[in-house]
């Protein structure tokens, strides 16, 4: 179940069709690091605009310019590539000045600003990001629109793995199914891979609760997962405490990132998670012999300041902040089919 399109929604079908992506300047992403450059050190620190590039691209011509090796320059995440999006590298250079970094030669990457910081930016360490959408050619009902997106800002969304987890014609499942079959993939494949599989059997579980109106309410032998944090506990019987946390989105029911052993998910959640696992055994056997600890995942996202407007054109522009793993295309499916 790897189609976006094919999981179910938390409210109905999508008041809207549109276009988004029409230019890269419809698909803006900032990145929230949760800090700032320390101001001394052996790091360039730089902020960097890109257009339509990818994000390793970047990275190479950033070490070119500076006359270092690729493997020295850092950032926390990949950004899209048809999109325009700000987010911070860093180049090592140990003894070294910095370079003219206006003189950057290339027209599609901006570095908006520069300064020294004490450490290289590792892959993950971020907070988040923040989404500025825009949707056009809009075939639909306006009202209902805005009356979804009002229900998304109070309720949240289910918090699927987007369609950028699977690659290309969603094909890294079976890739991964292959590899657990003995083919061999190079180191980074593997993990891209190792994620899409676990990627699979969390989005398999979510859609069923979905299904079932329980996506962001409780269950017997339910596991709570920490806002804005990797950390979980339980199961423990639901209480008014556990409610009222629930209510302020302090914490939020959780599904399997799946891993060797059993989920910790006891009575009617357990059961379900393993029913969905057992749909896809080869991923299941393969993600335990590769010694992958059992995680959890919060099932609710909440964007956080949902805004949204009519442009004169009759696009429609969305902006929201999301915690980093989250996926902008996961909050937009609920309102509109996009092309």
């Amino acid at each position: 179940m790897t189609d976006h399109n094919e999981l179910p929604y938390a409210y109905g079908e999508p008041p809207l069709r549109g276009r988004l992506r029409s230019a890269p300047e419809d698909f803006f992403v900032e990145e929230i690091l949760g800090y700032e450059a320390d101001g001394a050190g052996e790091h360039a620190f730089l902020l960097v605009e890109k257009r339509g590039q990818n994000t390793e691209w970047v990275a190479r011509e950033l070490a070119k310019f500076a006359g270092i090796q690729a493997m020295n320059v850092g950032y926390a995440g990949m950004k899209d590539r048809h999109a325009v999006t700000r987010q911070v590298f860093t180049a090592h250079l140990p003894g070294k000045a910095d370079p003219d970094w206006s003189a950057f030669p290339h027209e599609d990457v901006t570095i908006v600003s520069a300064a020294r910081h004490s450490r290289k930016i590792k892959r993950g360490a971020l907070r988040g990001n923040r989404f500025v959408l825009v949707l056009r050619e809009i075939e639909g009902d306006r009202a209902a629109a805005d009356a979804r997106l009002t229900e998304i800002a109070a309720r949240g969304v289910p918090n699927y793995f987007g369609e950028q987890r699977f690659g290309l014609g969603g094909n890294n499942v079976e890739q991964a199914k292959a590899m657990f079959g003995g083919r061999r993939v190079d180191r980074d494949k593997r993990s891209i891979l190792l994620s899409a599989a676990r990627s699979h059997i969390y989005n398999g579980v979510l859609a069923e609760r979905v299904r079932n109106g329980q996506w962001d309410t409780p269950m017997d032998g339910e596991i709570w997962s920490l806002d804005g944090s990797r950390s979980w506990f339980g199961p423990e019987p639901f209480n008014e405490t556990l409610a009222e946390r629930l209510g302020r989105f302090d914490i939020h029911p959780s599904g399997p990132l799946w891993g060797d052993g059993e989920p910790p998910t006891t009575e009617a959640v357990g059961e379900l998670e393993r029913s969905v696992a057992a749909r896809d055994d080869v991923l299941v056997r393969g993600l335990a012999g590769a010694r992958m600890d059992q995680e959890r995942r919060a099932l609710r996202l909440m964007p956080r300041d949902l805004a949204w407007r009519w442009l004169d054109d009759g696009a429609l522009e969305v902006s929201f902040g999301l915690p980093a793993g989250a996926y902008a295309t996961t909050v937009l499916r609920e309102v509109a089919v996009t092309s």
